[in-house]
Order: C-alpha cells, then sequence, then structure tokens
C-alpha cells in the first residue's frame, strides 16, 4: 500500500530561535486536514529531491494547520538547509499523512518530558494533549542558551509555574543537566519521554535503563551507529548472508551483507514503501511469522520485536524470516 500524501501550502514561516524555524502548512483550498495525535510526525518533500521526517509541533485538535519546526543544522545532509533556503510562504509542498510512533500514554500518572534541542518539537503537541487532559506533566528542555531555545513565548507561562524547567549549557552538556540525577529514581506511574541529539538520547537511555521498559519512551531523528556484537567465528552478528520468505506466494530470496532486505524484494518486483530507510521512522514495519530479527532500529519496543520487523534496516540472527507479505 503507498504512502498517501497530501499537497500542502506554506502559509507562514516564523523564527522560533537562532537557527529554527516553523513552518505552518494548510491545505491549498482551506480544507480540513488529516487528524493527528501528539507524538506523531509527517514526511515532507524538499527541494534538492530531500524527504525528512518532521514533528507536528501544534495542538492536536487543530485541524486546519500542520506545524513543524526545523533546526538549520549546518552538519546535516542537506535537508534542513534547503528547507531554510528554498521554502518559502506560498509554495506548494507534498508531505505524507501524519504517523506516530511516539504517542502519550493516557494511564501515566505523571509524565517526564526530556528534550534536548530541535528534539522539543513532539513534546510542544504532547504538552497541548497533557493540557486538554488536565495530566500532571514536568519537561526539562536542555539547549545551549537562551537565544538557541525555541517556542519561549509560548512556554513562559509554564516555565513561570516550575512545569517546564530550562537548562542552558553554553555547548558543554556536563554544565547542563544532571540526566543520571534525574532518572536516578523511578516513582511508580512516572512515564519517561524522551527526543533529542545523539548525545542526549545515549544519556537518557543509560540513565533510565533500570527503569520498566513499558514507561520509557523516545524517537530518533537521526540514526546511532552502533558497533555489532562479534559473532564467535570473528563475524559480525546479522551481517551474515540470509533468507526472508513471502507468506502469501511462498517465495524465498536471499538478502546479501551488503543488501537490505527492502533492496532484494525491490528487486523481485516487491514494492515496499520506505522514508528514513535507516530504522527510525517506522514506514516499513512488517509482521514477521517465524524466525529471530536482528532488529537494529529505534522504533520498536521489546513487545513489537516480538511480531514486528523494519525491513529497512533489519537483519538476522536466523537462517530465514518469513514475512507477513
Amino acid at each position: 500500500m503507498a504512502i498517501e500524501t497530501l499537497q500542502l501550502r506554506v502559509r507562514q514561516i516564523t523564527n522560533e530561535a537562532e537557527g529554527i524555524n516553523t513552518f505552518e502548512f494548510v491545505d491549498p483550498d482551506g480544507k480540513e486536514l488529516p487528524e493527528f495525535t501528539a507524538g506523531s510526525h509527517i514526511d515532507v518533500h524538499i527541494p534538492g529531491d530531500f524527504l525528512r521526517q518532521y514533528s507536528l509541533c501544534n495542538d492536536p485538535r487543530e485541524r486546519h494547520r500542520y506545524v513543524v519546526g526545523v533546526l538549520n543544522d549546518p552538519n546535516s545532509t542537506g535537508g534542513s538547509r534547503s528547507m531554510h533556503e528554498n521554502v518559502r510562504a506560498g509554495d506548494l509542498i507534498t508531505a505524507s499523512h501524519p504517523r506516530n510512533n511516539f504517542p502519550v500514554r493516557d494511564e501515566a500518572k505523571h509524565h517526564l518530558l526530556l528534550a534536548g534541542g530541535i528534539g522539543v518539537t513532539p513534546m510542544m503537541a504532547m504538552i497541548e494533549r497533557l493540557q486538554t487532559m488536565g495530566a500532571n506533566f514536568t519537561m526539562h528542555y536542555c539547549t545551549k542558551s537562551e537565544e538557541q531555545t525555541a517556542f519561549r513565548g509560548r512556554l513562559a507561562d509554564l516555565a513561570a509555574e516550575g512545569r517546564i524547567i530550562n537548562h542552558y549549557d553554553g555547548g558543554d552538556p556536563s554544565k547542563g543537566l544532571d540526566i543520571p540525577g534525574l532518572l536516578k529514581e523511578h516513582a511508580e506511574g512516572t512515564h519517561l519521554y524522551y527526543c533529542g541529539p545523539t548525545g542526549f538520547m545515549l544519556a537518557t537511555k543509560d540513565g533510565s535503563a533500570h527503569w520498566p521498559s513499558e514507561t520509557v519512551h523516545f524517537e530518533y531523528f537521526a540514526p546511532v551507529v552502533a558497533e555489532k556484537p562479534a559473532a564467535a567465528d570473528g563475524v559480525e552478528l546479522g551481517d551474515a548472508e540470509f533468507q526472508v520468505t513471502i507468506s502469501s506466494s511462498g517465495a524465498t530470496y536471499n538478502i546479501p551483507a551488503d543488501k537490505s532486505i527492502v533492496d532484494v524484494l525491490r528487486e523481485n518486483g516487491i514494492d515496499v514503501d520506505t522514508s528514513c530507510e535507516a530504522g527510525t521512522c517506522g514506514t516499513c514495519k512488517t509482521h514477521y511469522l517465524e524466525g529471530e530479527p536482528d532488529h537494529n532500529d529505534f522504533v520498536l519496543t521489546d513487545a513489537e520485536q516480538k511480531e514486528w520487523v523494519m525491513i529497512c534496516c533489519a537483519r538476522s540472527n536466523s537462517e530465514n524470516i518469513v514475512l507477513d507479505l
């Protein structure tokens, strides 16, 4: 099934902080947009043949617009730079329907949000949702400086109430939020949500390792390159050739070390929707029936990995994986 797309008009671009703009998208004919939930993102087609995922940061109750926040990152591969330099108010852009891999858990007694830099964007929609629910929440917002802190006006009242705590580290994380200290104790009923750059994500992952897994939720906006453990014969686990079987047809394909499952399926005429192809967006999530995937993604929970696999990045620890396709 192809990813559904929308034609949207850029209604307004607003500077929110140093290097950060928000882009407001609306239907060109003034129609309502498909609804979304807090934590959702959309895929945006950007001039220069870029496709990037951006979290929606406006109130989920709004049906007349989508708003995304984009950091003009000089170290990026060009997508964010093109958004800032080539997209103008009045332009038409193509975007996907919203998808959510990072939802708010309504059952939580307290919601603890940790945002690093531009990782605040999904938190903005979450805050709107939590306020609508009358839920108990706190957000720690980590940036280099006040000038690089987006949405200050929007968050000012909550900051005055102590529900938003800003941390400025001047570019030295050791002078910012004490993440291990904050997460040392887990209070029953508290759920953690975090999003930010790689170092921030790894620190929060380590700091929350002792929390119950069902209470920890996160979203990466860039893949983390991690070294795979080596097998006894010195070959990295998951890098050996394996097979994939399609349950509906019985067809079996060899997946060599230098190609992904998606690559091989496409070579054999099987159309697969993907977006990031790095295990961060959830587009290629596929149900599997047999086998032991080596998952390598940043989306699936431990429970989900027992039934689902991200075929853009997964390898295999078994000889064969049977996909429910």
